[in-house]
């Protein structure tokens, strides 16, 4: 058990011829004491000083701790909106090219059918284009024949012959 001020206060010692100066003996007792009570307040505020140094030591160890795990998480988070973000990404490209597909093939299928109809037009408009071109010559050649001022008083035959020549 290590010695307190208190010990070296009370401490006796024996007396002896010839023996050490009483004064001399007590003095240095007291200065003993005094550097010695003053060693154990430094010794304490050490402790104390040690314990808040452990306790902040500890404090931060833990914000350490805390700020690995929230960058772990923020990571792993982080990795998961791009994963997610990467599949929602190609979900719409995936879209998109089923889209951009249907939409070509209503196109081609639009436009072939168009195409159809123009040369469906196209013959129309030639066949057209014959019928009144026949239609013409035979009036011209009507025009063209004699007797023209005997068709002024029948009228009836000429409707008739303009008649077959456009159903015909």
């Amino acid at each position: 058990m290590p010695l307190t001020p208190l010990d070296i206060h009370n401490k006796e010692f024996g007396r002896r011829l010839r023996g050490y100066d009483e004064d001399e003996v007590n003095e240095f007792l007291d200065q003993v004491i005094k550097d010695y009570e003053a060693l154990i307040r430094e010794n304490k505020e050490m402790q104390n000083q040690a314990i808040a140094l452990q306790e902040k030591l500890n404090h931060f160890a833990n914000i350490e701790e805390t700020l690995s795990k929230t960058i772990i998480i923020a990571q792993e988070a982080a990795d998961e909106v791009k994963n997610n973000a990467k599949k929602e990404a190609q979900l719409i490209i995936k879209e998109a090219e089923k889209n951009a597909d249907r939409i070509i093939n209503e196109s081609l299928s639009k436009s072939r059918k168009v195409a159809l109809e123009v040369e469906e037009l196209k013959k129309q408009a030639s066949i057209y284009r014959a019928r009144f071109r026949t239609l013409v010559e035979a009036q011209l050649e009507l025009l063209s024949q004699e007797g023209w001022d005997s068709l002024d008083g029948g009228g009836s035959g000429s409707g008739s012959l303009t008649s077959e020549i456009i159903r015909g």
